[in-house]
């Protein structure tokens, strides 16, 4: 994270519905519809000025190779040789569907863009991936395709990556994202000045997003959040062609309490 607080774009300035903790919150402020009323495929989409984009410094090629069969035995036997079993599914309406390809990736090429990324934002960023019949791209090109790594599966121990699950990803896909949240704003929060604690609720929110315009993370500006006050996954502000996919009512973040008169003297 700390990566892209220093490689991002500078943002135009964001307002927040800033709330009590005790007032109710407002309608949902991004579009509530069926995806069909929101997202019109044959119309390109492209990123709106102000919001995040994805920094070109990470884009990357994968390369893979198939693989004809899965099983224990057999992902064992790829992690040995120093690649990680992965999955390329068709995506539907956001959900993993057929046209499922059995393949295999660099181990050491999935672990960097990992740990360079992070996790989470490793898990809103499409890639090129190359799948060839022999590895480090040589031999023949069975398939090229711009991929979203839905799920990866990291070593409790060491974090080395155990499998990787992409999704298919053309420009007419919906898909489902949980998009990393980014915080901004703490060196200025009057709920901070005032010796208040940021509590933060939630890391990441989930969203319907078409293909071409999936925001690497969201900004959220807590610099005029004051103590008692909070923000909730219906402030956020996106591209309007996303669509929330979770209550607009969830808190994000909240401005609580404060540091007793003595703490502050000892400070």
């Amino acid at each position: 994270m700390s990566i892209l607080r220093r490689t991002h774009q500078p943002l135009l300035s964001l307002r927040h519905h800033l709330r009590y903790l005790s007032t109710a919150t407002a309608a949902v402020s991004v579009p509530s519809d069926s995806p069909s009323h929101f997202f019109d495929p044959l119309q390109p989409l492209d990123y709106l000025p102000g919001f995040p984009r994805p920094d070109p410094k990470y884009n990357e090629k994968i390369l893979a190779i198939p693989r004809t069969i899965s099983g224990k035995n057999i992902a064992a036997k790829e992690r040995k040789a120093g690649r990680v079993p992965a999955i390329v599914f068709e995506q539907e309406n956001g959900q993993q569907g057929g046209n499922k390809r059995l393949i295999s990736v660099d181990a050491k090429q999935i672990r960097k863009l990992v740990d360079h990324l992070g996790r989470s934002f490793f898990l809103s960023r499409l890639f090129e991936l190359e799948v060839w019949s022999e590895f480090a791209g040589s031999g023949e090109l069975v398939e090229k395709v711009r991929v979203l790594p839905r799920l990866v599966h990291l070593h409790a121990g060491n974090d080395a990556p155990l499998n990787v699950t992409f999704l298919r990803a053309p420009s007419s896909a919906l898909l489902k994202v949980d998009v990393p949240l980014v915080f901004r704003g703490e060196d200025t929060s009057p709920g901070l000045k005032k010796g208040s604690y940021f509590n933060t609720v939630k890391r990441t929110a989930k969203f319907l997003c078409p293909a071409d315009i999936i925001p690497p993370y969201i900004d959220v500006d807590i610099s005029g959040l004051d103590a008692g006050q909070k923000i909730v996954l219906g402030d956020l502000k996106v591209h309007p062609a996303l669509k929330l996919l979770q209550s607009p009512e969830q808190p994000v973040c909240s401005m609580v309490g404060a540091r007793a008169p003595e703490q502050k003297r000892s400070k």
